[in-house]
């Protein structure tokens, strides 16, 4: 299986990183501006389903924030030819709060990966283009339109570009898709060490790629 490859690129020169206070929290891609990032009503829509989130900050104490939600779906999948799939939606939130703009660029190949490994149980990763709201946050499916995006999209790879300027925020789905269910909970989340990126699926990290930081600083 080909490597799904996620590359973020944080343009400004000289911007340190380090992930703080990395942890499951209890309890949209569009582009947020900085009003509706700070605004008190949204932020309680969103933590609701935020299970994980990292902080990386620079040398001036000024923030990128990623935001992992919890699933919904759960539910079949029945593809053209007639056969059944299990899916679950996901979405990440990326804010941006430094001075510079980055540009986020994520690619996943059309090809699955066993998972758990000896489970004869396949997974892929897709990449929705629909947008992600903070008004969808509470809907069915986090307000995707599962069975269009998957009828035409499910042997695709998908790829994602966006430019997070300043003071702004952009959330996006990521779409599970498995030949049979998982046993237990399902949780996923993009994450940095270092400057590598990784995709986590429960304990299987996929390394997806590298972050274009100079003089990077890993937390502890």
């Amino acid at each position: 299986m080909k490597k799904s490859t996620i590359t973020l690129l944080i343009t400004a020169a000289g911007l340190f990183s380090c992930e703080q206070n990395s942890k499951p929290t209890s309890g949209a891609g569009g582009i947020e501006n900085s009003a509706s990032i700070k605004n008190a009503e949204s932020t309680n829509i969103l933590k609701r389903y935020i299970h994980t989130e990292y902080e990386y900050v620079d040398s001036t104490s000024t923030r990128i924030i990623i935001q992992n939600s919890l699933p919904k779906g759960g539910l079949n999948y029945i593809d053209p030819t007639g056969k059944i799939y299990i899916y679950a939606v996901f979405w990440t939130r990326i804010v941006n709060e430094a001075d510079r703009p980055f540009d986020l660029a994520i690619d996943f190949p059309s090809d699955s990966f066993e998972f758990p490994p000896s489970s004869e149980n396949y997974i892929k990763l897709l990449l929705p283009a629909d947008t992600l709201t903070l008004a969808k946050a509470p809907s069915f499916d986090y307000g995707l339109a599962v069975k269009p995006f998957l009828d035409t999209g499910i042997h695709k790879s998908s790829s994602l570009r966006r430019t997070i300027n300043p003071k702004e925020a952009s959330s996006f789905y990521v779409v599970t898709l498995a030949t049979h269910g998982v046993n237990g909970t399902l949780r996923t989340g993009l994450r940095i060490k270092g400057q590598q990126l990784f995709y986590k699926i429960n304990d299987k990290e996929i390394t997806c790629g590298n972050i274009n930081l100079h003089q990077f600083i890993p937390y502890n």
